[in-house]
């Protein structure tokens, strides 16, 4: 068996095509099938069933992708082990982030970082929470801006900001003439939430739960400024990260209230597969994002 009939087998298994592989491979499909027959003939396992118009693992091949996959990243992580034993200076760094929250952190941290690494090239994958956390654990992102709680068991994180939450209201709302509210005031409007399997929705219905009600839900979106464009439109109230309001002079804007006893957080967190080799990149990259939020903090306290 060798490793680059298990690098074959698990691209095959990830691209659910032979000849989509063959070509991530930079191999002839024939000189793959005859590689990856080969393996199963070595090993008297049949990996894959084949049929005309696609191919799925079996349950023999479930195991070896698994295993598989342990060894190549393993091999991975040893060679990024080595490399940074000879230099920072240069190399990769890939970054996973929520696109909204996202946007809002890295133009504030990714200038700071190429001046003060100029060697190291970030590449950004931005997924919705649960597609970011499978692709972290999987080892496909060396960290990942996320937002607790995490719901795969394989990663560990790391604290970067506690992030107060508001209420959005629509412009004539009676609420908008108030400074602040209580979530337990909320238990018969009409909400408008982040669409379910993203962490926001999670913690949002987990706040008016513990008011003690369950909150009704009268539109969904998987983008925030599309709630927040619901809201101002008066289609409904929602949760809002102080981090996402919008300025006073943008289109469509929602009132902001406060929410007192208590009030509402969330803890934005650096998350990596849990066990991972570390590179010294991700650390000084870890190490940025935590003073660049620390000095974000102080202006703000200082106006």
């Amino acid at each position: 068996m060798e490793l680059r009939q298990l690098l074959y087998a698990v691209t095959i298994a990830e691209e659910k095509s032979f000849s989509r592989a063959a070509d991530k491979l930079h191999l002839a499909q024939p000189s793959l099938s005859q590689q990856i027959a080969k393996l199963e003939k070595e090993i008297n396992i049949i990996l894959f069933e084949r049929s005309t118009s696609s191919i799925r693992l079996t349950d023999a091949g479930e195991r070896f992708y698994e295993s598989a996959s342990k060894i190549l990243d393993s091999i991975e992580q040893l060679k990024k082990e080595m490399q940074d034993m000879v230099e920072l200076e240069k190399g990769g760094l890939t970054v996973g982030s929520l696109p909204i929250t996202g946007a809002h952190i890295l133009p504030l941290v990714l200038p700071v970082f190429k001046k003060k690494y100029p060697g190291i090239q970030v590449r950004l994958i931005e997924e919705a929470t649960r597609a970011l956390e499978q692709l972290t654990a999987r080892g496909k992102t060396e960290m990942s801006l996320l937002s607790l709680p995490l719901a795969d068991p394989n990663l560990e994180w790391e604290p970067i900001l506690e992030e107060e939450i508001c209420l959005a209201v629509p412009p004539d709302h009676p609420l908008s003439q108030r400074e602040d509210a209580e979530i337990r005031e909320l238990k018969d409007e009409a909400f408008i939430m982040l669409k379910k399997g993203q962490g926001f929705r999670t913690l949002a219905s987990g706040w008016c739960e513990d008011a003690g009600f369950v909150p009704r839900v009268v539109f969904e979106s998987s983008n925030i400024e599309t709630v927040q464009s619901l809201v101002a439109a008066g289609m409904g109230i929602a949760f809002v990260p102080k981090m996402v309001t919008r300025l006073s002079t943008e289109p469509l804007l929602p009132r902001y209230v406060a929410l007192r006893n208590p009030t509402p957080c969330r803890t934005l967190v650096m998350a990596y597969r849990r066990g991972r080799y570390r590179s010294r990149a991700s650390r000084v990259f870890l190490d940025t994002v935590q003073e660049v939020l620390v000095a974000m903090e102080q202006a703000s306290h200082r106006f």
